[in-house]
C-alpha cells in the first residue's frame, strides 16, 4: 500500500490538499495559471478583432488602446467586399475538402495494406516513406513545381487547378499513414479472422470492421488534412498565380498593399473564423485520436 501511495504522490500530498490552507493555495494557483494561459492564447484573437474595429489613426497611436474608443463595425463589411473574401474562402474550402477526400482514400488504403495485408517489401517501402519526412519542404518545392507544371508523359500543366493542391497533398502525408497504421496495428487480428470466416474479403473487412473502429483516428487525420491545406502559403503562392484561383492566405497577402491596415486586420479576423469553428467542433477528436491505439489490452 505504501508503494502505491508513493507512486501516486505529487508535489502536494492528499493530506495537505485536505487542509483548508492547502486547498485554498491549490485552487488559487490553479485558477491563476488557467487565467494566465487563457489570456496568453485569447488576447491575440481579441487584439485582432478589436483592431478591425478601430480607425487607422487609433490603430497606430502610442500607447495603443485596449478597447476601441469609436468602433467601426463597417470595416468588416468593407473587408468582405473589397477583399473578395467570399471567393477566397470558397477556393480554400474546395482545396481543403478535395485534399481531405483524396488523403482519406489513399492513406487508409496504404495504412491498411502495411498493417494487415503485409505486402512484399512493405517495411522497406514504409521506411522510405517515413524518410521523406526528413526532407525540408522548401527543398521539394522546386522539383514538385516543375512536375506539376509539366506532368511526365502527359505534358499537362496543373497550375491554377485544384489538382495542383490535391495531388501533392496526397504524396506528402507519410505522417498520416503512420498514424493510421499504428492504430490499425492495435486492432486485434481475431476480429479480421472472424470476418474472414464469415466470408468477408479484405475490402469488406476494411469497410465493416476496421473503419467503424477507427473513427477517432480518422477524425485526427481529417483535421490534419484540412488544417495543412488551409494554412499553407508557399505552395499555393507558387502554383496558383491566377487571382480567381488563389487561397485566402495568398489573396490577403497580395491585398495587403491596397487595403487600409484596419480593414486588413478585419479581413484576417474573418478569415480565421472557419478554422476556429472547425477546431471547436472537432477538438474532442484531436485528444481521443492521438491517444487511441496507444495501449493494447
Amino acid at each position: 500500500m505504501a508503494a502505491i501511495e508513493s507512486t501516486s504522490r505529487t508535489l502536494i500530498s492528499r493530506a495537505q490538499l485536505g487542509r483548508p490552507a492547502g486547498k485554498a493555495a491549490y485552487w488559487s494557483t490553479l485558477t491563476i495559471m488557467i487565467a494566465l494561459f487563457a489570456l496568453a492564447f485569447l488576447f491575440p484573437l481579441y487584439w485582432m478583432v478589436t483592431g478591425g474595429l478601430k480607425s487607422p489613426q487609433e490603430l497606430i497611436q502610442v500607447p495603443p488602446s485596449i478597447v476601441p474608443s469609436h468602433p467601426h463595425p463597417s470595416d468588416f463589411s468593407t473587408a468582405w467586399t473589397d477583399g473578395d473574401l467570399g471567393r477566397l474562402l470558397w477556393n480554400t474550402t474546395l482545396y481543403a475538402g478535395g485534399a481531405l477526400l483524396f488523403q482519406l482514400v489513399f492513406d487508409i488504403g496504404a495504412a491498411y495494406a502495411f498493417s494487415k495485408l503485409r505486402p512484399v517489401f512493405g517495411n522497406a517501402i514504409m521506411f522510405a516513406m517515413l524518410a521523406t519526412m526528413m526532407i525540408p519542404t522548401t527543398v521539394l518545392a522546386l522539383p514538385t513545381y516543375l512536375t506539376a507544371n509539366n506532368l511526365p508523359f502527359l505534358h499537362w500543366s496543373l497550375l491554377n487547378t485544384p489538382w495542383v493542391i490535391w495531388l501533392p497533398s496526397v504524396a506528402s502525408n507519410a505522417f498520416n499513414i503512420l498514424l493510421l497504421k499504428r492504430f490499425f496495428d492495435s486492432i486485434p487480428a481475431e476480429l479480421l479472422a472472424a470476418a474472414s470466416i464469415d466470408g468477408a474479403g479484405p475490402l469488406r473487412a476494411l469497410w465493416s470492421v476496421i473503419l467503424p473502429m477507427s473513427r477517432p483516428i480518422l477524425g485526427v487525420v481529417s483535421i490534419f488534412a484540412v488544417v495543412n491545406v488551409w494554412k499553407d502559403f508557399l505552395w499555393p503562392l507558387l502554383v496558383l498565380p491566377s487571382t480567381s484561383a488563389q487561397t485566402v492566405n495568398v489573396g490577403l497577402n497580395q491585398l495587403a498593399v491596397g487595403l487600409p491596415q484596419n480593414v486588413l486586420i478585419a479581413a484576417l479576423a474573418i478569415a480565421s473564423v472557419p478554422t476556429i469553428v472547425f477546431f471547436l467542433i472537432f477538438q474532442r477528436n484531436i485528444m481521443s485520436g492521438l491517444t487511441a491505439g496507444s495501449l493494447k489490452g
